[in-house]
């Protein structure tokens, strides 16, 4: 049987909706040899993610960084994911703390500007059900679920929700910045769903060459947002650069109706990701 793969996965920690114990044990019920734990801009979810590791799966320790791209006007929002880097290396675990705070004050904001429409929203609600994970869009999109405004997340996404009227920016890390701290720490660093136009604007491919020389490693192609087209795109870009190539889920539980393990990343990219990293490795369960 294939190895099956999957290197994007968020828990509560950031803006999943399964604890970290519990997405292990539906990796291993999604049959997946190999899971990465890539919450946003937070390592929090790795001790008990690695303390209920089942037997049969190994565990990739990961982040999803917020990253910006400055060089075009207005800039683009991106986001790299983290692979096996050393969490306490004094840098990176400083920028990390200093955009989750960041998405802490976007989040406040953003409720204030719906509450200020007449909207019924609560921030110390949203908070409370995070849990201590870093609070996303995501949280806030599920407390206009519970007011009846909106049905799913996808349509608290839409312009007239959080995609635009109520879509604040957040204050994120510089790219190259990201890619450097990365490497310094002993990690990876892949690009998060590069050409996903669904999302939003998209950075050109001049700007992934350059990273590619700077070190990044990878592209993520086989991804719910990217289009067939795209997919095919992202390949032809990575085989010209020399980059590997990644497929994951991307899976945020009932967050997004996408399965553990839909996309997976080939055994070959996951063999060049564990070379290129430094001193840490994946854990693997007994």
């Amino acid at each position: 049987m294939a190895t099956r793969i999957d290197l994007h996965a968020h828990t509560t920690a950031s803006d999943g909706t399964c604890t970290p114990p519990e997405l292990v044990r539906a990796a291993v019920e999604a049959k997946l040899d190999v899971l990465a734990i890539t919450d946003h801009d937070t390592t929090a979810g790795w001790a008990a993610a690695t303390a209920a590791l089942p037997a049969g799966l190994t565990l990739v320790r990961g982040a999803e960084l917020s990253c910006r791209w400055y060089g075009g006007q207005p800039s683009i929002p991106l986001h790299l994911l983290g692979y096996l880097f050393d969490p306490d290396e004094p840098e990176l675990a400083a920028e990390l703390a200093r955009v989750r705070q960041a998405r802490t004050v976007r989040g406040e904001r953003t409720v204030a500007l719906l509450r200020a429409d007449g909207i019924d929203v609560s921030w110390p609600d949203i908070q409370a059900r995070a849990a201590g994970g870093t609070v996303g869009r995501p949280h806030i999109a599920q407390a206009l679920i519970r007011a009846g405004l909106v049905r799913t997340t996808t349509e608290a996404f839409a312009p007239r929700w959080l995609g635009e009227r109520y879509r604040l920016p957040k204050d994120d890390i510089d790219v190259f910045h990201a890619v450097r701290l990365i490497r310094a720490a002993g990690g990876v660093a892949v690009f998060a769903h590069p050409r996903a136009s669904r999302r939003g604007r998209i950075v050109p491919d001049s700007l992934i060459a350059e990273l590619a020389v700077a070190g990044l490693a990878g592209l993520e192609a086989d991804h719910q947002d990217h289009s067939p087209a795209e997919r095919v795109h992202v390949r032809a870009l990575a085989a010209e650069l020399g980059l590997l190539v990644t497929g994951s889920s991307d899976f945020h539980g009932t967050h997004k109706t996408v399965a553990l393990g839909a996309h997976t990343t080939a055994p070959e990219a996951y063999q060049r990701i564990v070379a290129a990293a430094g001193a840490a490795t994946p854990v693997v369960s007994g």
